[in-house]
């Protein structure tokens, strides 16, 4: 068992309080003051801030490799506007040093997967940022099934005068393939009375009858005010358990989001904020979003969408919020509990409550000063990351 002892620590509510951690075999024991095991390691941690391990929601770290370029491109597979059979596992590089940088500042969860390209693109991962496999890594997967609109599945098909060229193909594409799903699931369910009458395997139809039957959540990349509104309609027509992720104009429709927040459980992801507005459906891009969300009464994560922006920065995007009028207390919850709510991972990550991964994070400030360090990142109980 390891303790550590007289660290401030993050509470689930985003607060700090004086506390010790014990850690054994591989989750957390017990958060309370004053706690002593015989035979325990300890580590004196006072004057240190405790956190649990950040969890970004959304990313695609591994799937286009540092420094390579195109040789270790791997998230888009832009010769079908439909791939819902693609696996992120069977792309990652767990040895891409990006996943060291990011346990290093203390990301010890990223849930990655398929770029943007495709209208429905394939499935995401949540994984552990250490380890020496993606299976040893994967936390759980698939996680989500990644589904595009606006201007990515335009250009990257209409540039070469494919379908979808425009917003209405987008959504047609994705109707027709949840409806041609629903066409299977009817299928399967005559082949389970009848063997003669089941369908040819197909796994791409076999994952969206998953995303139909609300066993996977469908993770929606969208921007622009009228693209989340579509992905709402579609979701709603569908069904569906789903995340709208970027969700730039978000703010700007508080509303709407609060209402399929409300009716159809949906979860919101925002980001990247740290960027430059690299494209039109991006003019409205603003790290005031935040606040505005918070002050509407919405629950939401922040994510790196990484390498757009480096994982390791994600505590600096949360304290650029915080600049722009975001509590600090919810700064970091949306950089822990709530992207493991919204991510559907949060009964192992997210917080440092008994019976979770032991995931920590500790820092020698406070960890929204940019001037902070991770000084160690346990991972799963195991150090990953220590500054001597």
């Amino acid at each position: 068992m390891l303790i550590l002892k007289n660290g401030l620590v993050l509470t689930p509510e985003g607060t700090w309080t004086r506390a010790d951690v014990a850690i054994e075999y591989g989750k957390i024991a017990a958060v309370a003051e004053n706690l002593a095991y015989p035979e325990a390691e300890v580590r004196d941690v006072a004057g240190s801030y405790v956190m649990p391990g950040m969890v970004d929601a959304h990313c695609h770290i591994g799937m286009w490799e540092d420094s390579i370029g195109q040789a270790g491109a791997d998230g888009n597979e832009i010769t079908n506007p439909v791939t819902p059979e693609l696996r992120a596992i069977d792309a990652i590089n767990p040895y891409d040093r990006c996943f060291t940088e990011a346990c290093a500042a203390g990301v010890t969860t990223c849930v990655t997967g398929p770029g943007s390209a495709n209208v429905i693109g394939g499935q995401f991962v949540a994984m552990k940022t250490f380890g020496d496999s993606v299976e040893g890594m994967t936390l759980r997967f698939p996680v989500a099934m990644k589904a595009a609109f606006g201007e990515n599945p335009k250009r990257c098909y209409g540039s070469r005068d494919k379908t979808p060229e425009t917003r209405m193909a987008t959504a047609a594409i994705l109707r027709k393939a949840l409806t041609d799903a629903q066409e299977y699931q009817r299928k399967l369910e005559k082949g389970n009375k009848d063997a003669d009458k089941t369908p040819d395997r197909d796994l791409g139809k076999e994952m969206l009858v998953k995303v139909l039957r609300r066993e996977l959540p469908l993770k929606v990349h969208a921007h622009r005010a009228d693209d989340i509104l579509t992905a709402i309609r579609i979701c709603k027509e569908f069904n569906l358990r789903f995340t709208l992720d970027h969700c730039t104009e978000g703010y700007m429709i508080p509303k709407f989001i609060k209402g399929a927040i409300a009716e159809q459980g949906a979860g919101v992801i925002i980001g990247p904020l740290l960027s430059e507005r690299s494209k039109i459906e991006l003019r409205n891009l603003t790290f005031e979003a935040p606040r505005i969300l918070y002050e509407n009464g919405i629950e939401f994560a922040m994510m790196t969408d990484s390498p757009v922006i480096p994982q390791q920065y994600l505590p600096i995007c949360a304290a650029l919020a915080v600049r722009e009028g975001l509590p600090e207390t919810e700064a970091l919850r949306c950089i822990t509990i709530n992207a493991a709510k919204i991510s559907g991972i949060d009964d192992r990550v997210g917080s440092l409550e008994a019976g979770k991964d032991a995931d920590v994070a500790v820092f020698n400030a406070h960890p929204l000063d940019f001037r902070a360090r991770c000084v160690l990142t346990l991972v799963d109980g195991v150090v990953a990351h220590e500054e001597k």
